[in-house]
């Protein structure tokens, strides 16, 4: 395979290198993410089976926060449902259909939790 020639700065997906010392780089942190409390998350649950080979899972979506707190997040519902999951494009997949059993966990952890589908 090719490698793709370079022709300007934008090709690099803006990435930028300074050797600036002076520089101020703390505005471009994602620590200036809004962080929202459990009681203002309006969270989804649904389950798919779409495009994985004819396995369930349950996606929850509309989180809103930095990606280490959705990570914890995953690790606590995998955790209380004994299963495995991912976190991918700001969901949480879990394997299995346990739509039921976390949403149940989600409102004890004070998050409004809608079921969407069947």
């Amino acid at each position: 395979m090719a490698k793709k020639k370079i022709n300007d700065l934008s090709d690099l997906g803006g990435f930028v290198f300074s050797t600036n010392e002076e520089e101020d780089f703390s505005g471009f942190t994602d620590e200036n993410e809004e962080i929202l409390k459990p009681e203002d998350q309006y969270l989804e649950a649904h389950f798919s089976n779409k495009g994985r080979g004819g396995k369930t899972v349950t996606v929850i979506s509309g989180y809103q926060g930095s990606s280490s707190d959705l990570k914890d997040l995953a690790k606590l519902l995998k955790t209380k449902c004994s299963v495995g999951g991912s976190v991918k494009d700001g969901e949480i997949i879990i394997q299995g259909n346990f739509r039921d059993k976390i949403i149940k966990i989600l409102k004890t952890e004070g998050y409004h939790v809608k079921r969407v589908g069947g």
